[in-house]
């Protein structure tokens, strides 16, 4: 979340006055509820309802893509609700600005420093989501916010109302009364009453704004581990992906873009296309070509057909080595962008140090590799549009969807399906599709689904930055670091989201802006993916110049009894860091705090005899807090560290002539499950700290583990990823 996401609402606040501003919440969340909530059926803040029949109902703003967060969010709002399990369901939230999410606006602002909740009511932060708008799914943020903030507050504060409302059918005082698997009970009388009784009238109460959470030890659902909710819908089939999508009438579009991202369409001749059966259509926009047909396969075969003329947008001479020299030449020019860092490294630099060290690191673009290609169907009629598809906030598409139809927002529809991964490829913001889909649909009288080919999705894909950074850190006499110094180039700053956690007397980070022909953008773990593998290389580095154990190395730079310190030893001690290992087998650890989660992981790789890198067996130890779900948090890591893996080893988006090289899998090979590591050991730190995220930061700590861990089996020191070819015999 960027900060004129709070300045945009902050500036409507001066206008609209306090009591404007609470009435615009509370109609705003009477129409969500009035979408979702029927007679007889009792909601609470527009994030639960409850049936007659007791059944729970928790409507989700976040968006379902794998990572198991509905029943994490779930069990939150139950737990604190004392709701029957068995009895409680997720839904997706509509796209609808009542249920644009406050959690975030209160979380993120708190994090970046704001005070946000402590300093603003309620109805401001939920203005202020509307004004963004904000549903986002992202930044590891909807157990830690969502669930934390909205899911247990709404929990918790409809149980106060049923208890009230419960006090008052009953005659008895409220402090008498009982709650339990969806049933208020007063012990002292043997009589009791189920929510479902209660939850219409209890629904009218007043809700507590801040109502009391429950401490750890009171807890039924929070660190249990049970069934996901969304697994069977996916296992059965019945689980709608964008893709899936089917409405009456409908026609399929798949379309063909200027390979040179920013190039533009000179002429395209359309009877080729128009000559395949089923083929109705051919639309020309800016910079792509779409058929419109009556199936996929027609739609795919018509583009095929075609032999459009693009324009190179003047990118037509950029390949990834330009990238990285342009990159270079930047950095060289010693004009930041911006600075973060403490103490004075100039002059510790110039203070005679004992030792100095200076590395240079690439990166390079990596894809999202999502297995769901882009599909939205969309339909225009009579002034109106409605929208299928499964994007990471459906409020901004929503937003983005009207101003390309020259709508007003109330006159678009958008119906959210879950998502086929993305990892931030999905954020409206970076999927041209939006607008694509809207022309597409103001020129043709069906519905009509946008299906990018997956050679689409890789070659205009919104990619991790390519990135580069010189580290140069200095030691002192007693071997420890004194300054330390890194400038990375890229395209987005880094400073307010990673973070360093270890205790130098000088450190400067400085960011130098560069930005290619390519959608950058978000990707697991953002921007912590790079620095984590620049600094936790580089620190191993410095521990060998400095002829110490990587592990105790970085010990002493950790603060006495912190959190970091304590992940860390209980990595090693689980990896059972230095007893002996094979011949020719490294371990390495990497150490990193990303999303208010610290992570410590330790690998066993090796390099056979043919210059592949085999990974034997990683120990991950997590300290996010509080664990809602660990058998699901258990899993995301694991995800994470096979993702991160596999961008270690292979996975690399190269430019040629201003395009993207990769075109599918075969040009961008995943990591496949034989050569994934037989043993990940995952083992997390319930400290009570802060919730944080747990979708990506398994990520981080992996490559520059997994290249620590082969420095120690070969000597062989990378700083550039992926590793690929560089143990290839000569």
């Amino acid at each position: 979340m960027k900060r004129r996401s709070f300045l945009i609402g902050a500036a409507a606040i001066a206008g609209a006055g306090v009591f404007g501003v609470s009435y615009a919440d509370r109609s705003a969340r009477r129409a969500a509820m009035g979408a979702t909530v029927k007679p007889g059926e009792g909601g609470f803040a527009a994030w639960l309802k409850i049936a007659p029949d007791d059944t729970v109902t928790v409507y989700s703003p976040t968006i379902d893509f794998g990572q198991g967060s509905h029943t994490a969010l779930a069990q939150m709002a139950a737990d604190e609700l004392d709701a029957d399990w068995s009895k409680v369901r997720v839904e997706q939230a509509p796209a609808l600005p009542g249920f644009a999410n406050s959690a975030l606006v209160e979380g993120f602002g708190d994090e970046m420093g704001h005070g946000m909740g402590k300093h603003l009511p309620q109805a401001v932060l939920s203005m202020l989501a509307r004004s963004a708008p904000i549903m986002i799914t992202g930044g590891s943020s909807a157990v830690r916010y969502t669930g934390q903030i909205a899911m247990r507050r709404t929990g918790a504060a409809a149980r106060l109302a049923l208890i009230e409302e419960a006090a008052h059918r009953l005659g008895v005082p409220a402090a008498e009364l009982t709650t339990a698997n969806s049933v208020v009970s007063h012990a002292r009388s043997g009589r009791s009453l189920r929510y479902g009784e209660l939850a219409v009238a209890a629904a009218q109460r007043t809700m507590a704004g801040n109502p009391a959470l429950k401490v750890p030890k009171d807890c039924k659902l929070i660190g249990q581990s049970p069934a996901r909710l969304d697994i069977p819908a996916k296992v059965d089939g019945s689980a709608q992906y964008g893709i899936d999508v089917i409405v009456p009438d409908m026609r399929v579009a798949t379309l063909v873009m200027a390979p040179v991202r920013g190039g533009k369409l000179e002429s395209v001749d359309d009877k080729p296309a128009l000559a395949v059966p089923g083929v109705e259509r051919v639309i020309r926009l800016d910079d792509a070509v779409v058929v419109v047909a009556k199936g996929y396969w027609p739609a795919r075969k018509g583009v095929l057909a075609l032999a459009p003329k693009f324009s190179d947008g003047g990118h037509g001479a950029l390949d990834s080595a330009a990238v990285h020299a342009a990159q270079d030449k930047l950095r060289a020019g010693d004009k930041a962008d911006n600075s973060g860092g403490s103490g004075d490294v100039d002059a510790a630099f110039a203070d005679k140090p004992h030792t100095v060290v200076e590395a240079d690191y690439r990166v390079p673009f990596l894809h999202h590799a999502m297995m769901e290609p882009f599909a939205m169907t969309a339909h225009y009629n009579a002034g109106k549009l409605e929208l299928w598809v499964g994007l990471q906030d459906p409020l901004s598409v929503r937003k983005m969807a009207a101003k390309a139809a020259g709508l007003s927002e109330e006159d678009v529809t958008v119906h959210t399906t879950i998502m086929g991964g993305g990892f931030g490829r999905r954020f409206p913001e970076k999927c041209e599709i939006i607008g694509q889909a809207v022309a597409v649909a103001k020129q043709c009288p069906w519905p009509v689904k946008l299906i990018w080919s997956r050679e689409e999705e890789f070659t205009h894909g919104s990619y991790r930055p390519q990135s580069s950074a010189h580290l140069k850190a200095t030691l002192g006499k007693d071997k420890r670091l004194t300054a330390w110094r890194n400038d990375y180039v890229q395209s987005d700053d880094a400073e307010q989201e990673t973070h360093f956690s270890y205790q130098i007397p000088a450190t400067s980070r400085r960011h130098f802006k560069y930005q290619s022909n390519q959608n950058d953008g978000p990707w697991r773990s953002v921007n912590s993916t790079q620095q984590g593998f620049y600094n936790e290389s580089f620190i191993d580095e410095m521990a060998h110049a400095a002829g110490e154990d990587p592990y105790q190395f970085r010990r002493k730079h950790l603060a006495p009894g912190s959190r970091h310190l304590a992940v860390l030893d209980e990595a090693a001690k689980r990896a059972g860091w230095g007893s002996p290992l094979p011949q020719g087998t490294g371990r390495g650890i990497a150490l990193v705090e990303s999303f208010n989660t610290i992570v410590a992981e330790v690998i066993e790789a090796s390099v056979d005899p043919d210059g592949k890198p085999r990974v034997h067996k990683v120990t991950a130890v997590v300290d996010c807090g509080t664990t809602v779900n660990p058998r699901n948090a258990e899993a995301q890591v694991m995800g994470g560290i096979v993702m991160a893996l596999s961008v270690a080893l292979d996975e690399e988006i190269t430019l040629d002539k201003g395009a993207v090289v990769q075109a599918n899998f075969g040009d961008y090979p995943i990591l496949k499950l034989a050569d994934a590591p037989p043993v990940i050991d995952v083992h997390f730190i319930e400290s009570g700290a802060p919730m944080g995220g747990i979708g990506e930061p398994g990520v981080p700590p992996a490559p520059p583990a997994l290249t620590n861990a082969l420095f120690a089996a070969t000597g062989k020191r990378i700083r550039q990823l992926p590793i690929k070819d560089q143990f290839k015999p000569a």
